[in-house]
């Protein structure tokens, strides 16, 4: 339930002063006379190490001393548009990347994490017709289902001054290739840009485990994307995230960047926007992403504790996270359309070692599966043998059967091959003068960290030799 406590006494002017903001704000109490209650009184000395200080309030199971109305005001996101909640977790890119706008735009806001309070997932599943979409934002009690930084712009009223700064190059993507060009162009003393859709990090950061970057021996993709990003700060790279780009126009010896909100201004751009994740195109598929269909382990895994679970893929990334899946979920049953895996034989032979892991060779994935009340029940398959066709049941699905180059907004502007990856020449250079490309969006290029990386070397050094 979500309570706030306030241990206080009639008599004290700062519990009055905390209850009337309180109620001037329409946020829910329930108040607790320390003079009334000797187990209160016992509780505000256990929380202040003897000491009997009153207002003393917990909120979500923390205690606050005191707070005068402006830490209130910070702890309840209480702004003058309204209050703002923040339903999401730490693990959620969007989540981050609503958070990190929030913060630069100086709006208070109550971060309340799913993964520590059920009655929050409960909230969010209510407000998304049993989906368990993230971030849920609500200002004054209204929900708002991931709204990005435009939607939050306008409806928190907020003023955003446009950029009219020339930067030396404007790199659009800030995962492992982006952040890369970034570092050694700002060491090469070029102003850098970054504009990045989501959150810093790319699908590195959705990464539980890497054990094949050079110079760690396993390290997470989130703490590897979060030091190269420090790294590109360190150096002087501005990096702006939930930044969608629209369109780029060349003028002259210029590239102008449309975004949804704003226009950017660059001498030179790098592509480094990378893939997503490729969908199965079954029915069912769309109307059940994110309530029991999803495509990132590390995201959505933790919905999944103690659960069963499918996933369908036979590759490296599937085997790769049906076997961290297996760690906290009670099954996972690997659906493959094909009688052998394509993974590596380090992960193949992994497999027989993990005793909820469960295998369906074969198999080609017919339909999704919903209950009578919309909810995901399972995956209809066809046994490639005999024809006949089955249902796996389970509580959820994951999908990994590969990745879809994040082309789409440069169609038109630079050469892409027939699968829409960017194609490349020399230094990475791109049919269009100026304008370079990295990563994962690139034709040929191998979807590593480690090699992502090096690609982003190689872009800079066409910057260089682009700007002497």
């Amino acid at each position: 339930m979500n309570d706030i406590l306030l241990y206080g006494a009639d008599w004290c002017p700062d519990c009055r002063r905390a209850k009337a903001y309180l109620k001037e704000n329409n946020i829910d109490y329930a108040f607790i006379d320390v003079d009334l209650d000797k187990e209160a009184t016992s509780k505000v000395e256990e929380i202040n190490n003897g000491k009997r200080i009153i207002p003393t309030l917990i909120i979500k199971n923390k205690s606050y001393t005191n707070p005068d109305n402006a830490q209130l005001a910070t702890i309840l996101g209480i702004n003058d548009s309204g209050r703002v909640q923040l339903f999401g977790a730490d693990w959620c890119p969007d989540c981050r990347r609503a958070k990190s706008f929030l913060r630069d735009n100086g709006i208070n806001f109550e971060f309340i994490d799913v993964d520590e309070h059920d009655w929050a997932t409960q909230k969010v599943e209510s407000i998304n017709n049993g989906k368990r979409i993230i971030p849920t934002v609500l200002i004054d009690n209204i929900p708002h289902t991931n709204p990005d930084n435009v939607k939050l712009t306008e409806l928190l009223s907020i003023n955003v001054e446009r950029e009219h700064k020339i930067f030396d190059t404007i790199i659009i993507g800030g995962g492992a290739a982006g952040l890369t060009t970034s570092i050694y162009a700002q060491r090469d003393r070029f102003d850098t840009l970054i504009l990045e859709k989501s959150t810093i990090g790319g699908n590195a950061f959705l990464t539980e485990k890497i054990e094949n970057y050079p110079g760690f021996q396993s390290i997470s993709g989130p703490k590897l994307m979060e030091k190269m990003e420090e790294q590109a700060k360190t150096y002087g790279a501005v990096i702006k995230t939930g930044e969608e780009v629209l369109d780029i126009e060349k003028k002259g010896n210029m590239f102008e960047i449309k975004t949804k909100s704003t226009t950017y201004f660059g001498k030179t751009v790098v592509l480094s926007t990378g893939s997503t994740y490729r969908k199965l195109g079954i029915p069912n598929e769309e109307e059940l992403i994110g309530s029991g269909i999803h495509f990132c382990a590390t995201c959505d895994g933790a919905f999944y504790r103690d659960k069963d679970i499918i996933i369908v893929g036979g590759g490296n990334s599937a085997l790769e996270e049906g076997i961290f899946l297996a760690g906290f979920c009670k099954s996972v049953k690997i659906v493959h359309r094909s009688e052998k895996f394509s993974a590596s034989e380090t992960y193949v032979e992994k497999l027989n070692t993990i005793e909820n892991i469960s295998t369906y060779m074969n198999k080609t994935s017919l339909e999704f599966i919903a209950n009578e009340k919309g909810l995901f029940e399972g995956l209809k398959v066809k046994d490639n043998n005999t024809n006949e066709s089955s249902v796996i049941k389970a509580d959820g699905t994951f999908i990994f059967i590969g990745l879809i180059p994040n082309t789409k907004p440069f169609k038109g502007i630079v050469n892409l091959d027939s699968h829409a990856f960017i194609q490349t020449t020399g230094l990475a250079e791109t049919s269009v003068s100026g304008i370079f490309a990295a990563g994962d969006c690139r034709e040929g290029a191998i979807a590593q960290v480690a090699a992502a990386t090096g690609e982003g070397v190689l872009a800079s050094y066409g910057i260089r030799n682009y700007l002497k």
